[in-house]
């Protein structure tokens, strides 16, 4: 399985070894590599590089999008990224589902509504 006189170095900047690795560690080699190809072992606080979705993409979740809204797509079911409200736009509190039914408002801007009678709109803070 091994080549006969093969030679070996068992840590880096350590001495000449004509000794193969033992089983043991070349499977404890092939699991670390494959966990670092599928990225398994990437730090816990790195950030995703998946890029976001621009609007009038299909989204799944609010996540997903740069806007971070992902709005119900009611004429074609599914759903797609979408801005959030301007000011004096028709809005919706942000909710913690994957998808909106309409879009929160932008940073700055709050939710709310002037009367009973009238629709939630974003307004200044």
């Amino acid at each position: 399985m091994w080549p006969a006189a093969g030679i070996y170095r068992r840590t880096l900047g350590g001495p000449l070894d004509s000794t193969p690795p033992t089983p043991a560690m070349a499977a404890a080699a092939l699991a670390t590599t494959l966990l670092l190809l599928t990225g398994a072992l990437l730090p816990s606080g790195e950030k995703s590089t998946q890029r976001k979705l621009r609007n009038g993409d299909r989204c799944y979740h609010h996540s997903e999008c740069y806007s971070d809204c992902c709005l119900v797509d009611w004429d074609f079911g599914g759903a797609y990224c979408a801005a959030k409200g301007r000011l004096a736009t028709l809005c919706l509190p942000q909710t913690n589902g994957a998808v909106n039914i309409m879009c929160p408002c932008r940073a700055g801007l709050t939710c709310s509504s002037k009367d009973l009678l009238c629709p939630h709109r974003c307004y200044l803070i």
